[in-house]
């Protein structure tokens, strides 16, 4: 995926800047990630790891990761063209490695199937770089409405 701003990726930064402003929770601990690039089906973004994201032993705290997630798939939805990303019906976050402050987090997301009432997602959180090591990798189903 290249950095050009194309269709997907104007409207997952514009869906974004929307649901941000409505998520206190986003907003909180989302708040500075970037999207950097979308296409049909997949999003990639980046997020800094900062303080606020540590757990007690000053390391990547899994609800962000779980967070993270929830996001992620909402938001490869989105790279569809859908306004509306629906409801979370499951989440599963498998936990791999961790990550520490000032760490840079890339995120993808890859839409597998978005049908008429379920949409199926798969999210990989590593570290940024060529050969980045995976910290967590999970699945993310929504039931959608179109």
């Amino acid at each position: 995926m290249g950095t050009e701003v194309n269709a997907e990726l104007e409207h997952v930064r514009s869906y974004w800047l929307n649901m941000k402003s409505n998520s206190p929770i986003y907003n909180f601990l989302l708040g500075d990630i970037v999207i950097v690039s979308a296409t049909k089906g997949q999003i990639v973004a980046h997020l800094k790891v900062l303080p606020v994201h540590f757990n007690s032993k000053k390391s990547l705290h899994g609800v962000v990761s779980a967070c993270i997630m929830d996001w992620a798939g909402g938001m490869a939805i989105a790279s569809e063209g859908l306004d509306n990303t629906g409801l979370s019906t499951d989440i599963h976050t498998t936990f791999v490695s961790t990550a520490k402050e000032g760490d840079m987090l890339e995120i993808e997301s890859k839409a597998s199937k978005v049908g008429a009432s379920l949409a199926f997602t798969t999210i990989e959180i590593r570290h940024a770089g060529e050969g980045g090591k995976v910290i967590a990798h999970g699945t993310h189903t929504k039931y959608i409405k179109k």
